[in-house]
């Protein structure tokens, strides 16, 4: 536990020859450790940390011009004033930017005016003496602040319905013999890099089960920060703002980033995953929606098209990938074809106007449709015959069909032939071993309620809500993969983390 402010105030010389030899250790190994984490902070900057280049002072930053040493001022025949002037010279006149989103700099602020009526009263006191390090007694403790927590109560067997629960969280500060005194403080959450400005804290209006009502009406639900808003103040008679509504499914997928690694590993150790892709704009910038989906994991990620995330994340997997044919997942040696593209793509050959289209189209139908009966009868028993070797005829014939006309005047007849060629192997994996899927539809089922989610809300606008969205889509899907309900997870999630616990974890 670090020292707080009000303790680093009481502490002078004349307190430090109070204490004994022992107490005084423990005290300047504490101090050491807030040193060293000050000092840590302090030589942050952008290439260390998730710090903004506009952190950075002008000279500091790559494109701005830094202040010339005292050997270069004197080679230069120019004293530190003149050069200070030179600088300013060399700053361009500051633009007036376009206005932002939200509230202004400086304009009023609104303060709450709904009073909440409490249900209860919590009482924290400090434990030890922040000082000298004794068990501390409430029974001179005096309250120095204090917050009020609206949070959701549902599921009771006893009461149907939501109800709104107000709690007053009261903090105590309490003296100790050696004159120093202790307060006690509302627990503090380590946030994650990636999400730089999303603080957790117990010191929060919005309860764990009201956040986690807040997330479902986001992400479940899909409703807009102001449906929302309107939501809890028609049916449950809250008045949030919009500002806390964002905070709070902000604040949620801060709680559960730790939980990715789990997810990962998940990943990792499956026999099967699914993966597929959809598009994802952020900002107006085309980025991609990932999914990646075993029996009992779902993890999304919102990045680039390239293979980068694809090698990052199967980096170890050793099972199956099914996928489709984008050429991100091409260069994984034990791959999956999904074959509804293929049908689709065939399909839609055999109706085309193109006369050697047509034909091409029929004869890749009517081979898939063989090869499909022949996978479905053989998991229903074992095969009496090795597939590959009895459909042989049929694959040679459909694999001169793709190399005959990979240099087709039609377009669409020269892709599909191209791809078969291209992913041959994968394609045809399944009659190998037929109990293996045929389909991608488990990774494209995932994505379909988070494809109406971006059209809905038209995607994200910066990095972390991109991040935001993903975090949470995957605790959530996760959870109902798993038959246990998201809400009461994040419930748990939310307040352990809040108060500094480590995460739970996932419900299996």
């Amino acid at each position: 536990m670090h020292l707080s402010e009000y303790s680093l105030r009481q502490l002078d010389p004349a307190y430090l020859d109070s204490l004994d030899e022992a107490a005084l250790r423990a005290l300047s190994v504490q101090l050491l450790d807030d040193l060293k984490e000050a000092r840590d902070r302090l030589n942050q900057g952008p290439d260390n940390s998730s710090r903004p280049p506009s952190s950075q002072a002008l000279w500091e930053r790559k494109n701005g011009s830094p202040p010339e040493s005292d050997a270069a001022v004197e080679d230069g025949g120019l004293k530190p004033a003149s050069v200070k002037t030179a600088l300013v010279e060399t700053i361009p006149a500051k633009t007036t930017p376009a206005r932002t989103s939200g509230k202004q700099p400086g304009a009023p602020g609104i303060g709450r005016t709904q009073v909440f009526q409490a249900h209860e009263v919590q009482t924290h006191y400090p434990d030890r003496c922040a000082g000298c390090g004794r068990p501390l007694e409430s029974v001179m403790a005096v309250a120095y602040t204090g917050f009020q927590a609206v949070d959701l109560r549902w599921n009771d067997p006893g009461r149907l319905g939501l109800t709104l629960w107000v709690v007053d969280h009261r903090y105590y500060e309490a003296p100790c013999p050696c004159g120093h005194r202790t307060r006690a403080e509302a627990g503090q959450g380590k946030g994650e890099p990636l999400l730089s400005g999303i603080e957790l804290s117990e010191w929060r209006l919005v309860g764990p089960g009201l956040a986690a009502l807040i997330v479902a009406l986001a992400l479940r639900f899909r409703l807009s920060r102001a449906r929302i808003q309107e939501f809890l103040a028609e049916w449950l008679g809250l008045k949030l703002s919009i500002g806390t509504i964002h905070q709070t499914i902000h604040e949620a997928s801060a709680a559960v980033a730790p939980a990715e690694e789990e997810l990962v590993q998940a990943i990792l150790d499956s026999d099967l995953l699914y993966a597929d892709e959809t598009s994802w704009p952020e900002q107006g910038q085309p980025l991609w929606l990932w999914v990646f989906r075993s029996l009992t994991i779902t993890l999304y990620y919102v990045a680039g098209r390239g293979k980068e995330l694809v090698n990052n994340v199967l980096d170890g997997f050793a099972g199956w990938l099914m996928s489709d044919g984008w050429m991100a997942y091409r260069d994984y040696p034990r791959r999956l074809r999904c074959w509804a593209h293929l049908l689709r793509k065939a399909r839609g050959l055999a109706q085309s106007c193109d006369r050697e289209a047509r034909v091409f189209g029929r004869l890749v139908l009517s081979t898939m449709e063989v090869l499909m009966g022949a996978v479905y009868a053989a998991r229903e028993g074992p095969p009496l015959v090795d597939l590959p070797t009895h459909y042989a005829s049929e694959l040679a014939e459909l694999r001169a069909a793709c190399t005959q006309r990979q240099g087709s005047a039609h377009n669409k007849t020269h892709a599909l032939a191209v791809e078969f060629l291209n992913d041959w192997d994968a394609i045809f994996q399944v009659l190998h071993h037929p109990q293996l899927p045929l389909t991608n539809n488990e990774a494209e089922r995932a994505l379909r309620h988070w494809v109406i989610l971006r059209k809905l809300s038209l995607g994200t606008r910066t990095a972390v809500g991109s991040r935001v969205v993903a975090l949470l889509a995957s605790v959530i899907d996760t959870c109902r993969q798993r038959g246990h309900s998201p809400w009461r997870y994040l419930e748990r999630v939310i307040a352990d983390r809040r108060a500094g616990l480590p995460l739970a974890p996932l419900p299996q």
